[in-house]
């Protein structure tokens, strides 16, 4: 119950520091003093984001004014604290997983629907939920906003296309107000990770079922799924005010990206920058430079945790889809989980070239279920080889 409210509690960041980060800041102590267990496998996470943080903390050596730095990197070696204690608690007792999810899609509703209501002004004092004429939900970025809701979408398609027919009706009108209210977001990242991580999800799915007639289904719930979603924002597109701001955010090239010192430029500029010192610029220190933050989670990696930092991380990143892939398709209770969490990571190192994903908080949340998921698998394993030698011996 513990750990299902601190994560229901990530749906709801309007404000730093959120209650969020106050329960998971208590959890995690509490959790470390009654004896959390620490595996070999959740030990690699642990180890590589200690070591990106510590290039954090070299960074903030370099900084000609350190004013916000230090709070920045103390956030950031939170975080990653909590992926470490997500992925042990999962290790401790796989039903968890099915709590995170359960409560991950109950904020990602709720947060979604204030996200809804703002858009239209459907009362009074609702404009708090928006930005810039743009669905925020309960937090601060409509581009964070956004991409928070795939994940629990893609909860609800694998149940919808595995479940029984009976839930159908529950689970389609959850799936219409997460995706409606990622619509309204207008981040063109979310969008992407969205088509990227459902056509994803669904390959992956007709890979593992064996049968004809299940992969028949899937197909056939797939497609109806796309065409109601499609109807969904046609409908939406009906209104003056959605159709105008969608035919703005469309464009794959924003005039903010392609412009003088506009967010491309600002790449290159930034990997230069990075190139001539190893510790880093600081965090936060390229936007002071030049106006606008890094938007690119490489050259993130690079400006605020330096040369070390930037190798821990790529490290990480490579080693959890490397791993993740290895186990996605073996048939196990946390198979589900397991999928969903490695392909929305993956479509996140994909948006990362054009947004900065460090602080998000459900990334590390999915860093976490899928660590946790990789633990199980290779707990699973050396059972496994235990029992085989035990065979061998009495034989």
């Amino acid at each position: 119950m513990a750990i299902g409210f601190g994560v229901f509690l990530s749906g709801f960041v309007m404000s730093e520091p959120a209650p969020y980060e106050l329960v998971m800041a208590s959890q995690i102590v509490v959790w470390f003093l009654l004896g959390l267990t620490i595996s070999r496998s959740v030990a690699v996470p642990l180890s590589l984001l200690l070591v990106y943080n510590v290039g954090g903390m070299l960074s903030l050596l370099v900084m000609p004014d350190m004013t916000g730095g230090p709070m920045y990197i103390a956030v950031s070696t939170f975080l990653a604290l909590t992926t470490v204690l997500y992925a042990a608690a999962i290790e401790g007792r796989p039903h968890r997983l099915e709590i995170i999810f359960k409560a991950w899609v109950a904020a990602a509703i709720i947060t979604a629907i204030l996200g809804i209501l703002g858009y239209f002004h459907a009362f009074p004092g609702a404009g708090i939920f928006t930005r810039y004429d743009r669905a925020m939900g309960a937090f601060e970025d409509p581009n964070v906003f956004g991409p928070y809701l795939v994940a629990p979408i893609l909860y609800l398609l694998h149940r919808l296309l595995t479940g029984r027919p009976a839930q159908a009706p529950l689970l389609v009108a959850g799936l219409l107000i997460l995706v409606l209210g990622l619509f309204l977001s207008f981040s063109r990242a979310a969008w992407g990770l969205l088509l990227f991580s459902g056509v994803m999800l669904v390959f992956l799915m007709l890979l593992k079922e064996r049968t004809g007639a299940f992969r028949l289904k899937i197909l056939a719930l797939s497609v109806a799924a796309i065409l109601l979603l499609a109807l969904a924002v046609v409908i939406a597109l009906q209104f003056d005010k959605v159709a105008d701001l969608f035919s703005t955010r469309a464009r794959l090239v924003q005039d903010y990206d392609g412009a003088r010192l506009g967010r491309f430029e600002r790449h290159k500029i930034g990997f230069l920058l990075a190139m001539e010192r190893p510790l880093g610029l600081g965090p936060m220190e390229l936007g002071r430079m030049y106006g606008e933050d890094e938007h690119n989670i490489w050259l993130k990696s690079l400006t605020t945790y330096g040369w070390l930092g930037f190798v821990a991380y790529l490290t990480l990143i490579a080693w959890t889809l490397t791993l993740g892939f290895r186990y996605l398709l073996r048939e196990r209770p946390w198979q589900p989980y397991l999928m969903i969490g490695w392909v929305v990571i993956l479509g996140h190192c994909l948006i990362g070239n054009v947004i900065d994903t460090d602080h998000w908080r459900h990334f590390y949340l999915l860093l976490g279920v899928i660590w946790g998921c990789i633990a199980l698998e290779q707990r699973h394993q050396r059972r496994l080889r235990s029992a085989n030698h035990a065979r061998t011996s009495l034989t």
